[in-house]
């Protein structure tokens, strides 16, 4: 297959060696993020993966939209207008697959929390909190994929009802409230954590990411399913959609 990428940062240079060193894909373009995009440069590509930041993605979107190529979003931050980009993609009959996190591992993660946050619910001795570790240079806190394993543990747990970020000095928190903790050292590529906890034993759920390849060659996986799922039924997807189908469910 052959993809259009958006985006020559870390991660699409990265996103690019995973095509360039694949035997069934290759590159059609790569777009700088500030380039001008129109419809047609999108032709001939089954795919595009865009990995830029909020406002060139937004500005970028109706181009991608009209071409009717199905694109793969890295991009995050613009959780705040996703029902206005659901809207886009289905008025136009096209695909679009989001994710803020492409690793298979980290999405495997999640599930695994999201189960063990439904078996403790009957059980309220069992308390959970997660923590995001990443570099120094990442600005967002918490990240994507905490925010996003943080919503399956509210959708999953009953008595889990809001997510607490930082906690003010004197505050303490109520036993609904799930503590989704930051930490911003050195050169960490990522990992997360789930933390339960009882008054005789613990568990902790790990995930750590060793480079940004496993988020590169997830992102080409998920472009090659969506340009083929694209033909049938075009929609609005998430890695939860490629999971399942892969999992036969």
């Amino acid at each position: 297959m052959k993809f259009t990428l958006i985006g020559n940062g870390r991660m699409g240079q990265q996103v690019a060696h995973i095509i360039n060193n694949s035997s069934a894909h290759s590159i059609a373009a790569i777009l700088d993020v500030d380039a001008t995009i129109t419809p047609e440069v999108f032709h001939g590509s089954d795919a595009i993966i865009d990995f830029t930041v909020r406002h060139a993605f937004l500005e970028n979107l109706p181009a991608m939209v009209a071409s009717g190529v199905p694109i793969v979003v890295g991009t995050t931050g613009w959780d705040d207008v996703q029902a206005d980009v659901r809207q886009q993609i289905a008025a136009a009959n096209t695909s679009l697959l989001y994710s803020a996190n492409f690793s298979l591992g980290v999405n495997i993660f999640m599930r695994i929390v999201r189960e063990a946050a439904r078996m403790i619910e009957p059980f309220s001795h069992f308390d959970i909190a997660l923590t995001e570790q990443h570099h120094t240079g990442k600005a967002d806190f918490p990240s994507g994929t905490a925010l996003r394993t943080a919503q399956m543990v509210l959708a999953a747990n009953s008595r889990k009802t809001s997510i607490v970020r930082e906690l003010a000095d004197g505050n303490k928190l109520t036993p609904n409230e799930l503590h989704v903790a930051s930490l911003r050292l050195g050169t960490i590529f990522g990992k997360h954590s789930a933390f339960i906890d009882s008054e005789t034993d613990d568990i902790e759920i790990s995930h750590t990411a060793k480079s940004r390849s496993g988020f590169a060659a997830g992102a080409v996986e998920a472009a090659a399913w969506l340009a083929l799922r694209h033909t049938t039924a075009p929609g609005f997807y998430t890695m939860d959609d490629f999971l399942d189908e892969k999992l036969g469910k």
